[in-house]
């Protein structure tokens, strides 16, 4: 018997945030639902989504010459969030037990496509390419820049305000593409 009660995905999947198994994470999930997310809680300009940050995230690991694993890694480092929501910085570090889900949500996602246990050199690696996202997000789409000065950025990254549905099909193929590249 699982743990808790489960949410219902996008492809109908029972998935127990409690009890999260690898056979219970679909690509299209994942897409899915990251694409229909906004990011700053809704508080930008536009309309911008998790999935596209994550778009976004790997051009710039792809600019900086990232193994391929680890552009897996950028590219699908939100990914609890297709199962548990995204939550903005300045209350998630009051939320420990949040913080505790999402890290073990997230751990078994990176093992479910081969990413496996990240170093904390990668794990910084990944976290530096979330930042930089991150200032420009802001300097772009939002009222005020919240960065005295914007860190380097190696990639040209698409603000613009996209359709789900697109953002949606370019994270899926990105998602197939190097996973299938890590399996083989």
């Amino acid at each position: 018997m699982r743990k808790g009660e489960p949410i219902t995905t996008y492809t109908g999947i029972d998935f127990y945030i409690l009890d999260p198994r690898p056979e219970d994470v679909a690509d299209a999930d994942i897409a899915h639902a990251l694409s229909l997310m906004c990011r700053a809680n809704g508080h930008f300009t536009r309309f911008y989504s998790v999935a596209q940050h994550c778009l976004n995230c790997l051009k710039e690991a792809r600019a900086r010459g990232l193994t391929e694993r680890l552009q897996l890694a950028v590219l699908i480092h939100d990914a609890s969030e297709a199962y548990i929501s995204d939550i903005t910085r300045p209350v998630k570090q009051y939320l420990p037990t949040y913080i505790d889900y999402e890290h073990n949500i997230q751990t078994m996602i990176y093992e479910r496509y081969g990413v496996g246990k990240l170093s904390e050199e990668e794990e910084k690696v990944v976290a530096m390419i979330d930042d930089i996202l991150l200032f420009y997000e802001f300097e772009t789409l939002h009222v005020r820049s919240f960065a005295k000065e914007l860190p380097e950025k190696k990639a040209c990254h698409d603000f613009s305000e996209r359709k789900a549905g697109d953002v949606e099909q370019e994270f899926l193929q990105a998602l197939r593409e190097l996973s299938n590249r890590l399996v083989d």
